[in-house]
């Protein structure tokens, strides 16, 4: 494995189709995701995996996991045989390619117990900073098929220190994917947004996903991480999501609907959103209700930012929702100190709030515009006099 090899491979979506398979809500996608899981299980030889799955998990044929245990131990024999070999008349960058050819198949099957010591050996004989690089990714992707947050936040770091060394652009570029999808996992929506944006002309980390799910992971990553502003310049404008966005009807609709006012569009495909993107995705599932209620909250603080006073009925109007929905809605958050409005129960008037601190902000951003109105009509005056 040279220094600008591919990424060892690890079929990431595994996790995922467990992860469905082992929900009961996501039952009309069973079918589907237990064919696929079991495919990649064989093609991959994953035996070491197998031994970790519930025994809810029953695979098609009784003796599939002993027929793969039986590929791992010939491989791993003759990748034995190949550093043995390595060691006894070749030097000690040879050694380090077996190595890494080993290590690089226990990542490969799953065997995260015997992949980390054989990675870290794999390190030590490893000279080439970029190959050194791929190793430590590898760790991260290992970290994200087993949902572990603390191993991939440790190899993140590593993997950053050894590109400030002297890692090239396309390892730069995928670790700011590894991180962004890090980020998500610990509900960093803005930071995971930000990386998610840039790294969307650049994208390389097809090891993780495709480019398709790279988008669609970025555009719900805007949805908290962006303001109405940046949904706009960042989302909307930007060519890179424009040419996927007809392939992705509810995510087009979610962002759309938002930007233009349209809440009664954008709580429609924000269910939507929910049920396609969110629920089914273990990246994501854990905070689905907090990236609901979040969206939730910016709809709601959008439209009264617009009023200084609107009733329950016009709002629940625009929603598309009951007065009575949108009467609890709000007084949870109002509650929670989230909206910064207040409900007359009696004239069924929602009025908008602002504190003082929020008041001078209004007042100086009104008097900085009106004073570029004015600078600017003086030059045109002067122009003319001139």
């Amino acid at each position: 494995m040279a220094d600008d090899a591919v990424p060892i491979p690890l079929d990431l979506k595994i996790r995922e189709y467990a992860f469905q398979l082992q929900d009961p809500s996501l039952s009309k996608l069973h079918e589907q995701a237990a064919k696929a899981f079991w495919e990649s299980i064989e093609k991959n030889e994953m035996a070491p995996y197998m031994s970790t799955l519930p025994s809810s998990l029953t695979p098609p044929s009784a003796d599939l996991q002993s027929r793969l245990k039986a590929k791992n131990e010939e491989q791993l024999k003759k990748i034995e045989a190949k550093i043995k070999d390595a060691e006894e008349s070749l030097g000690e960058t040879d050694v380090s390619e077996p190595m890494r050819e080993k290590a690089g198949y226990l990542v490969t099957i799953g065997d995260k117990e015997n992949a980390l010591p054989a990675l870290d050996a794999a390190m030590e004989k490893t000279a080439g900073v970029g190959a050194r690089i791929d190793l430590v990714l590898a760790k991260i992707r290992l970290g994200m098929f087993y949902g572990d947050s603390s191993m991939i936040d440790s190899n993140i770091k590593t993997a950053q220190d050894l590109i400030e060394k002297g890692g090239d652009w396309d390892r730069r570029n995928r670790l700011k994917v590894y991180s962004a999808i890090h980020f998500l996992g610990i509900r960093k929506f803005k930071e995971a947004a930000d990386l998610l944006l840039e790294s969307l002309s650049t994208f390389t980390a097809t090891e993780v996903m495709e480019y398709e799910e790279f988008v669609a992971m970025t555009i719900i990553a805007t949805g908290v991480g962006c303001d109405r502003k940046g949904i706009k310049t960042r989302v909307l404008n930007n060519a890179e999501i424009n040419s996927l966005l007809p392939q992705m009807p509810a995510l087009a609709t979610f962002t759309k609907s938002l930007y233009e006012c349209n809440y009664a569009e954008f709580f429609k495909s924000l269910a939507e959103v929910e049920e396609t993107y969110l629920t089914p995705l273990p990246v994501f599932a854990p905070h689905a209700r907090y990236y609901v209620r979040e969206m939730r909250i910016k709809a709601y603080t959008q439209i009264l930012e617009s009023y200084k006073s609107l009733t329950l009925e016009r709002m629940s109007k625009a929603f598309g929702v009951s007065t009575t929905f949108i009467d609890a809605d709000l007084s949870r958050f109002i509650a929670n100190g989230r909206l910064a409005c207040t409900i007359d129960k009696v004239s069924g008037v929602i009025t908008t709030t602002r504190t003082s601190a929020e008041n001078k902000t209004v007042a100086y951003e009104q008097v900085v515009k009106q004073g570029d109105i004015l600078l600017n009509d003086i030059q045109k005056l002067s122009r003319i006099i001139g």
